[in-house]
């Protein structure tokens, strides 16, 4: 028997196992969302801005290792998307996203809320679509499905019209697809793996640097003991922190433009750099002709369109982390890395990651206390200054997960991916560490936080800046801070050389705010208040609780790399 489009709709989601829809109501799904309203196995959640909605969904994908599923309309509900759908796919991030559309006799006709959300999307999504038959539309979310989970993960996107919806057609969902010209790598070429385990084994000062794809394959595990047998350090990059136990002696630190001094130094003098699973980002490497000049560097990762793209390699390896991993484990012999490590261990105590203790509270205290309070927490950054901090000092021992916007650097994730992530996974602490800037991008997602019951803990460490940009300015740009403060107003000099005792009072009021929602709140001023107000805030149980932290505003992130200088330039101090 025939089922309308709707239902089929509804009936493949059930089929895919989706327990939560992310949804935004309007009039080109309002048929679906009528047809979701009507079963009780798949949860509607009710964001308050579509582009919140998709980071919710990202958060939610990262925590449990589900797709994140998304509903929005037509029009300006699909255009809104666009940052979270990019977002998710720079960071390889599993979605499927459903967009409404107009019905196809007034497309291309200017019809009201009309876009071409496909044609937008296209360059940022692994695969897009309009629906145009009804016989099709079981079959290309099955493909949806499949394409978002599989080989290296992303969004993907498909615009169904309103007449589809509302169609009559099979009622069958198919059990699996076969995609004409997409087949995901699940192999690994023995030869060119034995071909770059033999390198490091040859190596006298050899590097692991893990990258996200060691995280989004789950081969954390196997990373581990590679190294262990194997007495191979370890360096991460941002994405990659927490592939490896921060507490492991193996572990280094993070690399690139705001890693640690000891990584950055083990990768310019490695003689072997074995990386798994990164881009080899400008933020990585600095100036490509500088970055690990005294290494053979082998690149072990899923998408062979990433292998010698921005740095070219001597040994490519195209492969998950998880299958490469499992065979290296089999393959590895320990080496005789003593020497080596002592050299880093020296790197490690010639130029230790630290702040100053003598000037008030500082973020590594913050970082430390949430270190102290959740030590086995789901952490959620936003993006900017915070984040590298929270990258630098948290850690992440066994147990614990970051989730963090890498490749976009996208402010306003924070918030709503963590209220996505505790979503996912209720039995977890969930803290998010944001900034004063990038909360008040998707602070209206409180109504979210406190309509779902979700005890998310938000520390917004509060340095009444723009802080990333204010930094660049201060230490290249003559410390002139246009449009970065936080407090300026229209009758402030155009000249401000930083804060002082004329300044305008700070808009908004944290505390007043998140209490006008029904969150719990106070405002932390001094290191004696830190454990105090976390330990307060992990009791809440059914509600959020905001932290505001008043730091500094001219705290720095150090050490420091001036983009496209060599990462072997790093500013100390």
């Amino acid at each position: 028997m025939d089922i309308t489009g709707r239902k089929l709709f509804v009936k493949a989601l059930q089929e895919e196992g989706v327990d939560t829809v992310f949804a935004y109501p309007g009039g080109m799904v309002t048929d679906l969302v009528d047809e979701l309203y009507r079963q009780e196995q798949i949860r509607m959640v009710l964001p308050r801005h579509e582009q919140a909605l998709v980071h919710e969904a990202e958060g939610y994908a990262r925590a449990t290792g589900k797709p994140g599923v998304c509903l929005v309309t037509s029009g300006p509900g699909a255009t809104n998307t666009i940052t979270g759908i990019a977002d998710a796919h720079y960071d390889s991030i599993p979605l499927v996203v459903f967009t409404g559309q107009v019905p196809q006799h007034l497309i291309g006709n200017d019809a009201f809320q009309e876009v071409d959300i496909v044609g937008m999307t296209r360059s940022i999504t692994k695969y897009c679509v309009t629906v145009r038959d009804r016989r099709e539309l079981g079959r290309i979310i099955k493909m949806a499905f499949y394409i978002a989970q599989s080989g290296k993960p992303g969004p993907v996107l498909i615009d169904i019209p309103k007449d589809i919806q509302l169609q009559a057609g099979p009622a069958n969902y198919p059990e699996h697809v076969e995609i004409r010209g997409y087949k995901p790598n699940e192999t690994v070429h023995i030869g060119q793996l034995k071909k770059a385990y033999k390198m490091l084994r040859q190596a006298k000062q050899p590097l692991i640097l893990a990258g996200g794809g060691v995280n989004i394959a789950g081969a954390g595990d196997k990373l581990t003991a590679f190294a262990e047998k194997m007495k191979v350090p370890v360096v991460t990059t941002i994405m990659g922190k927490g592939a490896i136990p921060t507490d492991h002696p193996l572990y280094i630190g993070n690399s690139g433009m705001h890693g640690c001094y000891a990584a950055n130094k083990a990768v310019s003098e490695c003689d072997v750099l074995f990386s798994i699973g990164t881009r080899f980002n400008d933020r990585i490497t600095g100036d490509l002709n500088e970055f690990a000049p005294k290494a053979k560097i082998v690149h072990l990762d899923i998408d062979a369109a990433s292998i010698s793209r921005n740095v070219v390699v001597d040994v490519p390896v195209v492969s998950d982390a998880n299958i490469a991993l499992e065979r290296l484990v089999e393959y590895a012999e320990p080496k005789h890395t003593e020497k080596w490590l002592e050299r880093i261990a020296a790197w490690k105590e010639q130029n230790p990651l630290a702040m100053r203790r003598d000037k008030g509270m500082s973020p590594q205290m913050i970082m430390e206390g949430i270190d102290r309070v959740f030590p086995q927490a789901i952490i959620v950054t936003d993006v900017g200054q915070h984040q590298m901090w929270a990258t630098q000092y948290l850690s992440l021992p066994k147990g614990s997960k970051l989730i963090t916007s890498g490749g976009l650097g996208t402010m306003g994730f924070g918030f709503p991916a963590a209220l996505g992530a505790q979503i996912g996974d209720r039995s977890r602490d969930v803290v998010c560490i944001t900034g004063d800037g990038g909360m008040q991008m998707n602070m209206q997602e409180m109504a979210t936080a406190i309509t779902e019951g979700l005890p998310v803990v938000v520390c917004i460490l509060n340095n009444q800046y723009l802080g990333m940009v204010r930094q660049m300015q201060q230490l290249f740009y003559g410390k002139r801070y246009g449009i970065t403060c936080l407090r300026r107003n229209k009758d402030c000099p155009n000249n401000c050389k930083g804060p002082g005792k004329d300044c305008p009072p700070y808009v908004p009021d944290f505390v007043n705010w998140a209490k006008s929602y029904g969150a719990a709140a106070v405002r932390v001023s001094g290191e004696s208040q830190i454990v105090e107000a976390l330990e307060a805030a992990k009791a809440e149980k059914s509600r959020a609780t905001v932290i505001e932290f008043m730091i500094a505003s001219d705290e720095l992130v150090l050490p420091m790399v001036k983009g496209g200088n060599p990462m072997s330039e790093m500013i100390l101090k």
